[in-house]
């Protein structure tokens, strides 16, 4: 099916923006996106016009617009696991006092679709929407170890090991050691894999017998727990995802 491309320019400005970019001048986007400024600012002003685009007007940068946090949350509202998951998110984040995270698989990447801030955790770096790498973060690893073999590895496939720490895995045969690790107890860690500093541990949901639905991971700062502590906070995790997979296994369809 051809690309539009007025379509998918459009989109791509809308990429260049992260919790890092959070704003960029017109000549910024211009050369990022290999365009006249000319053509740039005919796609921004349309943007503009429909909210998905603001502009600073102190400085004239750009920025994302409000429309697309309404349109994300029209989205993230209607996925039923989130509204199952609240309860146990809070409960988590109660009994171990660590900030918890709901995510899903979205192509090759993990997204945070709810989170719980833990009353203990000083951990602020993660927000809901944020997408998450499958080598190098918890949540990431055990959403891809679940899946059939020839889906991980089609995901695989040209998957760039992007070093996020010293401890980032960067090659394919270590990470497919770690998915079998994964398979065979239950749950997957990332051990200061994708923030210096920062252990977490996740767990799969499951829809009916096998297929994976999502995962709830914990985030815990090394400095502040032990692994006798992490442990036990693991057997917790498992233990409500173990729930609400059965709650989601007579909630749809297998």
């Amino acid at each position: 099916m051809p690309m539009i491309q007025s379509v998918e320019r459009a989109l791509k400005i809308l990429d260049l923006f992260d919790e890092y970019t959070t704003e960029l001048k017109i000549t910024e986007i211009s050369e990022r996106m290999g365009l006249h400024k000319s053509t740039v600012h005919s796609l921004l002003k349309t943007l503009q016009e429909y909210a998905y685009i603001a502009q600073n007007p102190e400085d004239g940068k750009y920025r994302l617009g409000l429309k697309l946090a309404e349109r994300g949350n029209f989205v993230i509202s209607n996925i039923d696991i989130r509204k199952a998951a609240r309860k146990y998110l809070l409960d988590l984040s109660a009994k171990t006092g660590q900030t918890v995270h709901l995510g899903i698989l979205d192509g090759r990447e993990g997204v945070y679709i709810d989170k719980v801030e833990g009353e203990q955790s000083i951990i602020r770096y993660s927000r809901i929407g944020r997408r998450l790498p499958l080598h190098s973060t918890a949540i990431g690893k055990v959403l891809l170890a679940y899946q059939e073999p020839q889906e991980i590895s089609r995901l695989l496939q040209d998957y760039h090991y992007q070093p996020q720490t010293a401890s980032t895995i960067t090659n394919e045969a270590v990470f497919r050691k770690e998915i079998e690790n994964i398979r065979q107890q239950g749950y997957a860690i990332d051990n200061q894999e994708n923030e210096q500093g920062v252990q977490c541990a996740a767990v799969p949901i499951f829809k009916g017998k096998e297929k994976v639905l999502a995962a709830i991971s914990i985030s815990t700062l090394v400095s502040r727990i032990s692994d006798q502590e992490l442990a036990i906070f693991i057997d917790i995790l498992k233990t409500s995802c173990q729930e609400l997979s059965e709650q989601m296994r007579y909630g749809y369809e297998s």
